[in-house]
This record gives structure tokens, C-alpha cells and sequence, in this order.
């Protein structure tokens, strides 16, 4: 069976998915572990489990979801910032690794900082993100461009839960903000 690609347009049947961790570039070891990720807007990813039992998931074969990946960056920021990848496709239980690139396209350093969310909202509290780059000060030297990873999951139980029968698609989305001394993150307003 072929892997499905970043930007193919159809997913793989359930009898013929391959998990990424089988593919180049997925997998625990793919990316270092500090412990999943437990703040974000509006859908908000949540905290997961131990590595062990991440370790330990069973992934839900017939219940492909395909995953895209939104960036933005706020007008005070002079950052070009995009993913890597338009979309993938994943099954709960089952890790995945994506990237986005940042450029500081001026001839200053600049400091980012980014905040994210998912949508649907609903989904936010099963995906769960082990390693970002969101919420930590990012340097970036004049002209410096630098590759994020983003690992994370979909909890198996996604697959139970009624409100997700319909969900067959997730996006992550990221803002980049220029971080100033003294200055907090801007939360967006849901009028």
C-alpha cells in the first residue's frame, strides 16, 4: 500500500491504512518527549496519558480522521510562518509528527510566542499534543528560518464518544505573536 501523502486529496480505506508510526518519520521516537501539552484557546488540546501508555495505545483502525494544519501571524509580527504540510491522516490512538516553518525575513532578532487552537472545539479535549513549540518564547535571528515539530495524538476514546461520530475532520491551528517584556499573550474574543 502507497502512504497517504501531505496534501493527497483521499484518504485510505480502513482494510488498507498504514500506521505512521510504520511510516518514515513517525513514532515515539520521533520526536522528544516532555510530556503532552495541557493549555490552549478555545478547543484546547489536553493533557494525555504517561508515555507508557502512549506507548501502549491501540489505535482504532477504521476510524480515519484526517487532520489539516492553519497558520497565522499577527499583525505586529514581522514572521513569514506556515505548515509544512496541509493535511494528514491519522486514527485515534495512533502518534503523529507535523512541521511549520518560521522565517524572521528582517534584519533584526524578533521574539515569537504562538498560541493554538482546534476545531471543532468538541475535539480539543481528545487531541493531545506531547511536543509543540506554543507558549515558549521562539529567537529568531535576522533572516533565520527554522523548522517546528508538532507531536501529538488523538485519544483512542474519540473513537466512543457519540459527539464524534460526524468528526471526520480536525484542524490545528496556530497564531504567532511578537513577544514584548511585560506584554501578555492577546486572547481572542468569542462574540
Amino acid at each position: 500500500m502507497e502512504a497517504s501523502k501531505p496534501g493527497s486529496a483521499a484518504a485510505p480505506a480502513a482494510e488498507e491504512y498504514e500506521p505512521l508510526h510504520a511510516r518514515a518519520g513517525g513514532g515515539l521516537a520521533a520526536a522528544e518527549q516532555d510530556g503532552p501539552h495541557t493549555t490552549g484557546l478555545g478547543g484546547s488540546a489536553v493533557a494525555g496519558h504517561a508515555s507508557d501508555q502512549i506507548e501502549n495505545m491501540v489505535p482504532v483502525k477504521d476510524r480515519i480522521i484526517k487532520v489539516t494544519f492553519n497558520a497565522d501571524v499577527h499583525a505586529s509580527l514581522q514572521w513569514n510562518f506556515r505548515p509544512q504540510q496541509t493535511e494528514i491522516y491519522v486514527v485515534p490512538g495512533e502518534t503523529a509528527l507535523a512541521f511549520y516553518k518560521a522565517k524572521n525575513p528582517t534584519d533584526k532578532p524578533v521574539i515569537g510566542i504562538s498560541t493554538y487552537n482546534v476545531v471543532p472545539f468538541e475535539a480539543g479535549q481528545y487531541f493531545n499534543k506531547i511536543q509543540c513549540f506554543c507558549f515558549e518564547e521562539q529567537r529568531l535571528n535576522p533572516q533565520e528560518e527554522v523548522d517546528m515539530p508538532v507531536f501529538f495524538y488523538i485519544d483512542p476514546e474519540f473513537a466512543e464518544d457519540p459527539r464524534m461520530v460526524n468528526v471526520d475532520l480536525i484542524t490545528l491551528s496556530y497564531t504567532f505573536f511578537e513577544a514584548k517584556e511585560g506584554q501578555k499573550l492577546p486572547v481572542p474574543g468569542y462574540n
